[in-house]
């Protein structure tokens, strides 16, 4: 997907996340209701636009594979672009291959223009464990327990474009 058509809003700036933006990228998170138990701001993109941290996204790094996560456009800042901006960021810095899960329908057709296509669980590849990381299928073990045991929506997608690998 071609986005070099998007830029950022006159005072904002795409950089990578700082100590500082610990406590920015926690709240965002939390107003956005998604799993706040994995957020290390060392894998964080930010868009910073004046003194404020508007949107945020990581890469969650696994041992053969990344997972883009925690993809937040705060409320007042969304339908500028800001989060296809970040995700093909993102996209852009991966390394690996690059894997995903969302909630619902809507947030998987935004995935899917650039590139990421549903899988279902037992499609996903079985990545090396290798000392001290986990496994992208471990994390994505316990959203599918709560996909079939209490009928949460959640979508598995894989990254079917090129990574920089």
């Amino acid at each position: 997907m071609n986005q070099s058509n998007l830029s950022l809003p006159s005072g904002c700036m795409l950089r990578k996340a700082t100590s500082g933006d610990k406590w920015s990228i926690r709240l965002l998170v939390f107003s956005a209701k998604l799993d706040p138990t994995q957020l290390n701001w060392q894998q964080f993109w930010v868009i910073e636009c004046g003194d404020n941290l508007v949107a945020c996204g990581q890469l969650r790094n696994f041992s053969g594979a990344q997972e883009l996560g925690s993809l937040v456009v705060a409320s007042a800042w969304r339908g500028r672009g800001l989060g296809t901006l970040l995700t093909q960021h993102l996209i852009n810095t991966a390394t690996q291959p690059l894997y995903l899960e969302c909630l619902g329908e809507r947030l998987a057709q935004f995935y899917s223009r650039f590139n990421f296509v549903p899988i279902s669980f037992e499609d996903l590849p079985q990545f090396p464990r290798t000392t001290g990381l986990s496994t992208l299928n471990d994390k994505f073990r316990l959203s599918q327990l709560a996909k079939k045991l209490l009928k949460v929506p959640v979508v598995f997608m894989e990254y079917r474009g090129h990574t920089n690998s």
